[in-house]
């Protein structure tokens, strides 16, 4: 093996009640101290720039008294604490609330309060226990909205979701609107510069008591997709998330306070998007719940031929699933409903539950 910081991707997976009677006979372990078991790992070691890997058992891992192993293995099986009060113990929902004239799937359908608004609710209605109210696009090719302008979409909405049942959750890159966000009853801010744009969120976040989503870009969305480039783009993304953890942590934002997306569509091609849903199970070593946002995306579009992204539902689905299936807990979509169901049957089929 290549000397070198240590990861692991859990491999082998089994649901339901073989998955517990596999752990119980010490064949398998839980993942994220969740439903799904796993009874391999794929152990790599060096650097994005040159690392190799092997497959480890579960016994092997077990037995090792290797101690940076022994770090990894912890992180990536203790269960995760409630985030934002709510439970990870199935997948959540996070339904997307573009207040904006331009984002890429929704823009100019409910820029206005009341659509917004309604919007909202009816993504609660149908199942989401986390409605995230975003006033700037951040899509590629996007330029950058004025502060004024984002609060002047975000917070009306914001003040009238009050009393919703779901977690409400700001969708900035900027710390005056996550203030603001904040005292209008937000819980959540989702950043997806990783609380980099503004350094201040840091400060914001932590006075205010927000939980945090640290999401991953390569590049700024005016200019991301021109030409993305990684030596290892899974290894790359997780180092850079296990980065801004121990920002968050130095800042005074507990590892419970925070969720972590790999930032499919920012700043990837299609290959990068693929490499990091393939392997979307090496991120439980950061030892935080996961988020990720598929839908609609264009790399969906680039699979199936579909230019419009709201005929991407069906890959969108199939994202979520592959996510859930590798023990992703949240998953930020646009259609509710549909993403709902699609988990229904996928749960069914795979714990033996309609629950």
């Amino acid at each position: 093996m290549a000397e070198g910081k240590l990861y692991l991707r859990p491999i082998g997976f089994l649901y339901g009640p073989p998955a517990e009677a596999a752990i119980e006979d010490g064949l398998a372990l839980p993942l994220a101290g969740g439903p799904i078991a796993f009874t391999a790992a794929v152990a790599i070691e060096g650097d994005p720039a040159s690392s190799q890997r092997r497959l480890v058992s579960v016994e092997a891992l077990e037995e090792s008294r290797d101690a940076d192993l022994g770090a990894v293995l912890e992180r990536v099986t203790a269960p995760r604490p409630p985030f934002a009060g709510l439970s990870l113990a199935r997948p959540t929902l996070m339904g997307i609330v573009n207040v904006t004239p331009d984002s890429f799937s929704d823009g100019g359908l409910y820029d206005e309060t009341e659509g917004a608004v309604t919007h909202a609710a009816e993504l609660a209605a149908e199942g989401a226990e986390i409605v995230d109210v975003g006033g700037e696009s951040t899509r590629p090719g996007s330029d950058t909205v004025a502060g004024d302008d984002e609060l002047s979409r975000v917070v009306p909405v914001l003040r009238e979701l009050k009393g919703s049942p779901a977690v409400i959750s700001i969708d900035t890159r900027k710390s005056t609107v996550a203030r603001a966000a904040a005292k209008a009853g937000a819980k959540i801010l989702n950043d997806v510069s990783a609380l980099t744009y503004d350094p201040a969120c840091l400060d914001v976040a932590a006075e205010e008591g927000l939980d945090v989503v640290l999401m991953h870009a390569q590049g700024v969305p005016k200019t991301m997709q021109d030409n993305p480039t990684y030596d290892d783009v899974v290894l790359e993304v997780f180092d850079y998330l296990e980065a801004r953890i121990e920002a968050c942590e130095a800042a005074g934002i507990g590892r419970a306070r925070i969720a972590a997306d790999p930032g499919l569509g920012f700043g990837k091609t299609l290959g990068h998007n693929l490499a990091v849903l393939a392997n979307l199970s090496l991120f439980h070593g950061l030892g935080v719940p996961l988020l990720v946002g598929a839908s609609r995306k264009r790399f969906i579009g680039g699979l199936g031929q579909n230019k419009d992204p709201k005929s991407r539902e069906p890959g969108s689905h199939a994202a979520a699933i592959a996510s859930a299936a590798q023990g992703v807990q949240i998953l930020r979509v646009h259609d509710v409903a549909g993403s709902r169901q699609a988990l229904a049957v996928w749960r069914a089929s795979m714990f033996g539950t309609e629950n």
